[in-house]
């Protein structure tokens, strides 16, 4: 790793809660997965909606990165289920950070600054 292509994410837990109201799809409060760089991870033998998981793919890179006090998607954490009558929500928490080079995750080279 080269010290100046170095970038910090976040890693992350994306969990099964409760609204209240009955959850009508596969979910169970408790479940969970981990998102590290790229890669998700699964608990052994879990399972996870691949429909919630659509939902929720697209906020989790805006996710791990740092951001502005006032921005939205830093204190926003709960994601609805996708299905309008389930009342399953997604926490996603940060729980730790992890540095990445940028040379070892693309072959597309830095600008020179």
């Amino acid at each position: 790793m080269e010290k100046d292509d170095i970038f910090e994410l976040y890693d992350l837990k994306v969990e099964v809660t409760s609204s209240g109201r009955p959850f009508v799809c596969s979910h169970k409060e408790g479940d969970h997965f981990l998102v590290q760089g790229e890669n998700i991870i699964f608990p052994e033998n879990d399972h996870f909606s691949m429909y919630a998981l659509s939902a929720l793919l697209p906020l989790l890179p805006a996710k791990q990165r740092m951001l502005d006090d006032n921005d939205w998607m830093k204190t926003d954490t709960l994601i609805a289920c996708p299905d309008p009558n389930c009342g399953a929500r997604f926490r996603i928490t940060r729980t730790g950070i992890r540095k990445f080079s940028h040379s070892e995750c693309t072959v597309v080279p830095l600008e020179e600054k």
